[in-house]
């Protein structure tokens, strides 16, 4: 084992020239130094090649050990002899058709269409003696650069094009590309298209390679932008705009001057008619305001004696009801200026009135209800007893059913066509019950508010009698009245705040405050299309504000609304 010196055979594949196999023996070179060199010219015949410092070694290695047999020589001379044969003939071989056929001919296209190449990768046929010399000089032979070809597809970063993708290419170490920047590039160049920051922007402690999308500034993009189909809208998918709150004006749009206008808590001298037109209870008179053509007329004059507690609309036509601090109820024909008739029946004034149809109630201080039909010739055809003090309030349903009727005597009444006495009692209010109002959209919601001593608006379900919820508003509630075109409704106040609400039912969020009245807000009415109301208080005034929208997302300036800016006197 002492006489084994180690000989190192670089053998590289023609086909694969840049992947060299290194293999390590360990020769004898007194016995094993011709069947080695065989071996190796060998390789070189099968394709190989073979490095000349291996049969240098050989060569200058010591020849010891027992002598061989002459039969033994014999032989491996024979086998040297015949392996040198085939070497010159395939020499020869290889310098006919290098001769006959030069590079890029007819033979080089033979055996591009053998190994099923294009023929712009076709590689000139080296020599072996060639190749033998340039692996000797391996260390000073440098090979021109040449695309490399495989079983894969690996694309070649020097032969990118780079400004297909408006891109430059990525900075050169010691002439070698930086893969991980070319990477980085196209891969943020997809996802955040060209203009993105470049990694002297990323965040400081944060390593570019590590995470390349934290930066500085971060681009603000909406979520839509991140479609999986490359654009904010989908193919076939219709994106409805995002719905904008709805706005609704802070200020009163037109103030009219009501001189005489009474700060009582328990009258109601404000209505809206059909016709667009409001009728107002100054003093001793009744005054009718055109929304349409804004022109004022005095209706009537119920006497030095006497006062308007409240007024009336019928549900259709032109008929006003007026009630009177003397317990009469006037009709009025409001077409003709002229008075149809008056009935009597309460001994105190009147403050409530509410039609249902050609059916008028009224509410007096003197606790009593009474029906009157303006078909009859009597006065009154049916009297409702059970408050125990001034009735301040009355509403019928939307299907004329049902009336409530609110008390100062802290008691929420229901009736209906046909009873003398309640069919519900409500009791959970601790002041005085003036406010109330049907919802137009659930059958049977009825909302009432209390005064300065409860501040609530509770509503209940008649249908099957129970208290649905509670809200505080912190200031007495005067007036409620929901829309007729979505659900909301809207709350007048007294003390201490004097403030107008909208609310969203049935969160009961504040959609808007409205303040402008320096007192108690005491009346409210709803135009006939639902868009408008107009509150009246004891600073004199009546406001009117655009707080509901149109039922058929028409522009909300309503018909009173296009000539009624600014401030004028309804007398």
């Amino acid at each position: 084992m002492n006489n084994l010196i180690p000989v190192i055979i670089w053998l590289v594949q023609a086909h694969l020239p840049k992947q060299p196999l290194l293999i390590f023996l360990f020769v004898d070179p007194s016995s094993s130094d011709l069947h080695l060199l065989l071996s190796l010219h060998h390789f070189a015949l099968q394709g190989f090649l073979v490095a000349e410092s291996s049969l240098r070694a050989i060569s200058a290695s010591p020849v010891t050990g027992a002598p061989r047999a002459k039969k033994k020589k014999q032989k491996d001379f024979i086998f040297l002899r015949k392996s040198r044969i085939l070497e010159e003939r395939s020499s020869k071989r290889i310098k006919s058709t290098m001769e006959e056929d030069p590079p890029g001919d007819n033979q080089t296209a033979k055996s591009a269409s053998q190994l099923n190449l294009p023929p712009s990768m076709n590689r000139p046929t080296v020599s072996l003696e060639t190749r033998i010399n340039r692996l000797i000089d391996y260390k000073h032979y440098h090979s021109p650069s040449k695309p490399i070809y495989s079983d894969r597809f690996i694309p070649s970063r020097s032969g990118s094009n780079f400004e297909l993708f408006g891109l430059e290419p990525s900075p050169k170490k010691d002439g070698k590309e930086e893969a991980a920047g070319s990477y980085a590039g196209l891969l943020r160049a997809a996802l955040f298209g060209p203009e993105t920051p470049e990694k002297s922007d990323v965040v400081t402690g944060f390593s570019p390679s590590r995470n390349i999308f934290r930066y500085k500034t971060e681009t603000q993009r909406s979520t839509n932008s991140f479609s999986p189909f490359g654009s904010d809208e989908a193919p076939g998918v219709s994106r409805s705009p995002a719905k904008s709150p709805r706005k609704i004006l802070r200020s009163a749009y037109k103030v009219l001057d009501a001189p005489a206008l009474q700060d009582d808590f328990y009258l109601n001298l404000v209505d809206w008619s059909a016709q667009n037109v409001l009728a107002v209870g100054l003093g001793n008179c009744v005054y009718l305001w055109n929304a349409c053509s804004g022109k004022v007329t005095k209706l009537c004059d119920v006497g030095i004696d006497d006062s308007v507690c409240s007024v009336g609309w019928a549900l259709r036509g032109t008929h006003l009801a007026i009630g009177t601090s003397s317990g009469t109820v006037q009709i009025w024909d409001a077409s003709r200026c002229q008075r149809i008739r008056t009935m009597e029946g309460h001994r105190q004034r009147v403050g409530a009135l509410a039609w249902s149809s050609s059916v008028l109630s009224s509410g007096s201080r003197d606790r009593s209800i009474l029906h009157r039909d303006i078909r009859s010739q009597e006065d009154h055809v049916s009297k409702l007893t059970g408050h125990k003090s001034e009735v301040c309030g009355l509403k019928w349903s939307y299907d004329n059913r049902e009336l409530a009727s609110g008390g100062n005597d802290n008691r929420l009444f229901v009736w209906n066509q046909h009873s003398t006495q309640p069919v519900l009692r409500y009791c959970e209010h601790t002041a005085a019950v003036k406010a109330i109002a049907w919802s137009p959209h659930h059958y049977g919601l009825l909302a009432s508010g209390g005064g300065t001593a409860d501040r609530c608006i509770r509503f209940w379900n008649t249908s099957s009698n129970t208290h649905l919820s509670c809200i505080d508003t912190n200031s007495q509630v005067c007036n409620l009245a929901w829309s007729k075109n979505v659900n909301e409704l809207v709350s007048t106040h007294g003390y201490s705040q004097n403030q107008i609400i909208v609310w969203k039912y049935p969160t009961m969020s504040k959609l808007a405050t409205l303040t402008g009245h320096t007192f108690r807000v005491l009346y409210l009415a709803v135009s006939p299309d639902g868009q408008t109301i107009v509150t009246g208080a004891g600073d004199e005034t009546l406001r009117f504000w655009n707080v509901f929208p149109s039922p058929k997302s028409q522009s909300r300036e309503s018909e009173i609304g296009a000539l009624s800016f600014g401030r004028s006197t309804i007398r």
